[in-house]
């Protein structure tokens, strides 16, 4: 039986599970007017940050990239773009590269309003809900999953994460690659010491070299700066939850991406140019993470979480598990797939495989997440050029 989602079609043969209206900030300084235009505008998600002001150069191009890439997510109806009218990141460069996806975009600024805020909340207000009314002539249609970008993340992560949740989607990250879709990976601080068995899934030399140098890159450059990585990971957080080394740490996290061969390593928010297994350059930061993937095109995520977390994202459903049957007791309206019958010895890995595969069929097909129910909607851009060591190949 073919395996078969609904969704929305979009051009350039992308296909979206929702069918959002996006209003994002060109710069920091117009975030509160974003904000009350998305609030007054039926399934619209504001999209702010504290960017956008006196950024040049890669840390330019970077926020400028992630920006363009959530506004261009499948899951986007339409965008409007809100900018002042002085800063670096101007409403109209975002807005025309957004436009390359094909998908209805405006854009002002509110020094070009007479009103101030004021002003700028109605005009954006009337913009999104004429994009609400043509979005809602579009109806779900059948697509396989060819189609689908899948996005994986931890966070809060303990000694049970890695032998239950994240084993678990690892599964299901090698379904959604022989299905044809693409599934990303980033976190690249929690590979390091598993490195050696990521290369012998490289597809070929040129990604195992990148794979190498994104690792000992970082770590060369912490040195550098008289930084021991080993002090600051795991996390005490981390420790907590009974994970001793950052190798065990690595190990649970590369758990989530099965077994498939890795096809290339993505910078932070770019989108893939081929299907399958995907890394990204992202330290495990959870919010920029899961950011990083919605602007890479991940229509939904998958966030193991053993401690347990309630961030979302608005652009991409966060669907979470919990392996930690105290975490999932405690912290229940925030987990969609209780993991913990793993370590209960209810059901098998593959066992509980199947049964979020049917979770993520279902919110694929419109039922909300708990984050999505919960309103939470969180989004922050990793400056990455702070770490000036990407693709340095190995010598």
């Amino acid at each position: 039986m073919k395996e078969e989602f609904l969704g929305y079609e979009r051009s350039k043969g992308k296909v979206g599970i929702r069918n959002k209206i996006a209003v994002i900030s060109s710069v920091v300084c117009v975030n509160q007017i974003t904000q009350q235009i998305a609030n007054k505008v039926d399934d619209a998600v504001a999209i702010t940050h504290p960017l956008g002001c006196g950024q040049f150069g890669p840390d330019y191009n970077n926020t400028l990239r992630t920006l363009v890439g959530l506004g261009s997510n499948p899951n986007i109806y339409g965008v409007i773009v809100v900018g002042l009218g002085c800063e670096n990141l101007k409403s109209r460069v975002l807005a025309k590269n957004i436009q390359r996806s094909k998908k209805p975009v405006e854009f002002f600024d509110v020094q070009d309003l007479k009103g101030g805020s004021i002003a700028a909340i109605k005009h954006g207000i009337k913009l999104g809900n004429q994009m609400r009314e043509e979005a809602n002539t579009l109806k779900r249609e059948s697509f396989d999953f060819s189609n689908l970008v899948l996005g994986l993340e931890c966070g809060g992560s303990d000694s049970i994460s890695g032998i239950s949740a994240n084993p678990t989607v690892g599964l299901i990250s090698d379904r959604v690659v022989e299905l044809g879709g693409t599934s990303i990976l980033p976190e690249f601080t929690e590979w390091i010491g598993t490195e050696h068995l990521l290369v012998k899934r490289a597809i070929n030399k040129d990604v195992a070299d990148k794979i190498y140098a994104t690792i000992y890159g970082f770590i060369e450059h912490l040195k550098r700066l008289g930084i021991d990585f080993l002090g600051v990971q795991p996390t005490p957080g981390n420790i907590e939850g009974g994970l001793s080394t950052i190798e065990e740490k690595s190990l649970g996290n590369i758990a989530k991406s099965g077994k498939s061969p890795i096809q290339g390593i993505l910078e932070y928010s770019e989108a893939p140019k081929s299907n399958g297994l995907h890394l990204m350059n992202e330290p495990g930061l959870d919010i920029e993470s899961m950011t990083g993937l919605a602007a890479a095109g991940a229509q939904v995520i998958l966030m193991t979480t053993g401690r347990g977390s309630p961030c979302g994202n608005p652009v991409a459903p966060v669907i979470k598990l919990c392996g930690n049957p105290k975490t999932c007791e405690w912290m229940g309206n925030n987990i969609d797939i209780d993991a913990s019958v793993i370590i209960k010895g209810e059901k098998s890995i593959e066992e509980l495989a199947e049964v979020l595969w049917v979770k993520i069929k279902s919110i694929m097909n419109g039922q909300k997440t708990q984050a999505e129910k919960l309103g939470f909607n969180d989004i922050a851009i990793w400056r990455n050029t702070t770490y000036p060591f990407h693709y340095m190949h190995r010598k």
